[in-house]
């Protein structure tokens, strides 16, 4: 599939308004804290937004022409620290979205965290920045003509990828 200037427009505009959406829930997370229904709600959003954001960064490897030529693995080397990086930082959020909502969940206005909260809070605010930078890096990365077109490159991989398999 030949990525288009449109299309490839209209998914980095999708993937960056998904990284906007999760700055500003962490960035103002902190404003809604006494009321738990609006957090709980803010924190599904911006969990949803996180598992969209990977699908949306997992479907433009999915129509390369790399992926299709069954080079997964040449995909997987080059992206393999944003992919982890991306479910990493997912699972960071969500366990701090549980966590701090069970701890505050009864009395909202009482400060009742612990030491290992605070690691975490810590921790996945720390990783957010890393997180948007691999994530916008991958986005912008994958957009290389030479992963959409039969380029020379890729069909050398293919056939030494296809020699070695047969050399087995």
């Amino acid at each position: 599939m030949k990525l288009t200037v449109r299309r490839y427009g209209t998914i980095l505009a999708i993937q960056t308004l998904l990284l906007i959406v999760d700055l500003s829930i962490n960035t103002f997370s902190i404003l809604i804290r006494k009321h738990n229904a609006l957090m709980l709600i803010m924190f599904i959003i911006q969990d949803v937004c996180l598992i969209l954001a990977l699908a949306a960064l997992l479907l433009t490897f999915f129509s390369t022409y790399v992926f299709q030529a069954g080079l997964v693995e040449m995909l997987y080397d080059r992206f393999r620290l944003s992919i982890i990086i991306c479910m990493f930082y997912f699972i960071l959020t969500t366990i701090l979205h549980i966590w701090t909502l069970s701890v505050r969940w009864k009395d909202p206005t009482k400060h009742n965290w612990s030491s290992g909260l605070y690691v975490m809070y810590i921790l996945q605010r720390l990783m957010s920045p890393y997180y948007y930078y691999y994530y916008k890096r991958a986005s912008l990365r994958i957009s290389d003509p030479g992963f959409y077109e039969d380029v020379q490159w890729v069909q050398g991989l293919h056939n030494s990828q296809i020699v070695q398999n047969t050399s087995i």
